[in-house]
């Protein structure tokens, strides 16, 4: 038996490497965060696609491990003290890979809490906002007559771009001048808002050149050219 099997998720998703970190996920701008972490501390794993068409976020399988039914989740089974560790919510299982790696997150603790601010930051403001402006630009709410809310986020989606490029005027990458989990929180988003959404012309993309400076050394990395089509 092995240390996962007493999971209920592996049976809908067996483990064929059970030694291995078990990711179930999809590439959406949360869900390319872990797979691009996991690509850039080296760290061995196995992708499992949760199926939004199928509905599979939703099954009594996935819910096990993650209750409130959002990708990304892990099962880690070399967790702390050396047993398994289930997981959910893209920052905090950011913190952990850093924290269980020694890497994307600085070893000062002052170094360490400004990153730990901007992750913060991408999961209070970026995320829900670009998120809702998506909603309104691409799927469902694009035919709504009143525009209303979408030209309100579209004002605090430009807001939080200004903060970004503001930061990265004087820096490198958002928390200083080395690449942390806080640029895996960030571009996702700003990638999926520009590309996916296809809100560039809507939200003035051209102002924030910084920004889209970030993104494209961000979108040049190996490990986010692979993490973003994982699971394929």
């Amino acid at each position: 038996m092995t240390k996962l099997s007493a999971f209920p998720i592996t049976q809908k998703w067996p483990a064929a490497h059970p030694e291995r970190l078990q990711l179930y996920s999809m590439p959406t701008p949360n869900g390319v965060k872990i797979p691009i972490m996991l690509e850039e501390i080296g760290l061995p794993y196995e992708a499992h696609k949760v199926d939004f068409a199928k509905d599979e976020q939703n099954s009594p399988a996935f819910l096990s491990l993650n209750p409130n039914n959002k990708i990304p989740a892990i099962l880690d089974p070399d967790g702390p003290e050396g047993q398994p560790l289930a997981l959910f919510e893209s920052g905090a299982i950011l913190l952990y890979l850093a924290e269980k790696s020694g890497k994307l997150i600085p070893h000062d603790a002052a170094g360490r809490y400004r990153v730990i601010q901007w992750v913060m930051f991408q999961i209070g403001g970026v995320g829900p906002m670009f998120g809702q402006l998506g909603f309104f630009v691409k799927f469902a709410g694009k035919d709504y007559e009143d525009k209303r809310p979408r030209d309100r986020y579209v004002a605090e989606s430009r807001r939080l771009l200004g903060v970004i490029d503001a930061q990265l005027a004087q820096h490198t990458w958002i928390a200083g001048n080395d690449f942390t989990i806080a640029d895996i929180a960030v571009f996702p988003w700003i990638n999926g808002l520009l590309n996916f959404y296809e809100a560039e012309d809507l939200i003035g993309a051209e102002d924030f050149g910084n920004v889209r400076d970030a993104l494209e050394r961000f979108l040049a990395r190996p490990s986010v050219r692979k993490g973003l089509k994982i699971p394929s």
